[in-house]
């Protein structure tokens, strides 16, 4: 009983500690943020485009940075839920669920899962260059879409695979199809397809090395799919790139902003989440 109880000490020690680094990592990267860019935070910036001789400490914002993250990452989002859904629902649906098909489908989505996004960017601009595409908001929405699929099939499948198989044997046993089923499945795993959304779009607005080659960068708002793109995480970088301390001050005021969005989402999935979880059976 002695040993038991110092071996739950220990991990409930281990537990505490760890709880507290993290705790810890996050007030430091919020406080840092907000210490830095809070004073350099202002109507302009976020309203404004960048004027000339903006990355030399002159005047505008980085509405420009701040639209293009949301175009590229809500299409990509888009595009990557409507290919991840069909494969996530076949694999578990229409295949057996330790199907090779359905083994062979979670191996690969792993395996393009631990891929660097900069790599995702390289075999963007590889398909580009072969079919004489410029940098462009599409180029950059495809590849991202490419790049947070295997995040969507991964998450929405173990979200999938905790729904009781007897739902779908019941389903069956009523007389219904495999598309019945699959719409029950759906209704019932809808929270954690919020979730694995979630974390699709955190990782698209926040990557930078897969746009450099792809969505390029510009100082103007896209109006087509055929124009260049800014995004934030670019913006950021070229910024704190500069010797200038006041445009420094400025890349950490983008990074709040992009914070700002990304917890807006959070708490908008979040509140989708909870809402939704009412139509569970």
């Amino acid at each position: 009983m002695e040993i038991r109880k110092i071996e739950e000490n220990i991990f409930r020690f281990l537990m505490i500690l760890s709880t507290i680094i993290i705790s810890s990592t996050l007030f430091m990267i919020v406080y840092t943020l907000f210490s830095k860019g809070f004073g350099s935070l202002s109507w302009d910036m976020i309203s404004k485009i960048p004027e000339g001789g903006f990355y030399i400490g002159k005047g505008g914002g980085i509405l420009n940075a701040i639209v293009g993250s949301i175009y590229i990452t809500l299409g990509s989002t888009f595009l990557g839920l409507l290919v991840s859904l069909p494969i996530v629902i076949y694999i578990n649906v229409y295949a057996k669920r330790n199907a090779t098909i359905a083994t062979l489908t979670r191996l690969s989505s792993d395996i393009l899962f631990g891929i660097p996004s900069i790599v995702y960017g390289a075999f963007g601009f590889t398909i580009m260059v072969y079919m004489g595409l410029k940098t462009s908001l599409l180029a950059g929405i495809i590849t991202v879409t490419l790049m947070i699929i295997p995040i969507l099939v991964r998450a929405i499948d173990e979200v999938v695979r905790v729904v009781p198989e007897d739902m779908s044997n019941a389903v069956f046993a009523l007389g219904g199809t495999r598309y019945e089923s699959a719409k029950i499945i759906l209704r019932q795993s809808i929270p954690g397809i919020v979730t694995a959304i979630l974390l699709s779009f955190g990782r698209a607005i926040g990557d930078a090395a897969c746009v450099l080659f792809t969505a390029g960068f510009t100082d103007s708002i896209p109006t087509s799919l055929e124009q260049p793109a800014a995004t934030l995480p670019l913006s950021i970088f070229f910024q704190l790139s500069s010797p200038i301390q006041e445009v420094q001050n400025r890349a950490y005021a983008a990074a709040v902003i992009l914070t700002i969005i990304v917890l807006i989402i959070n708490i908008a999935a979040k509140t989708a989440s909870k809402n939704l979880s009412k139509n569970k059976i």
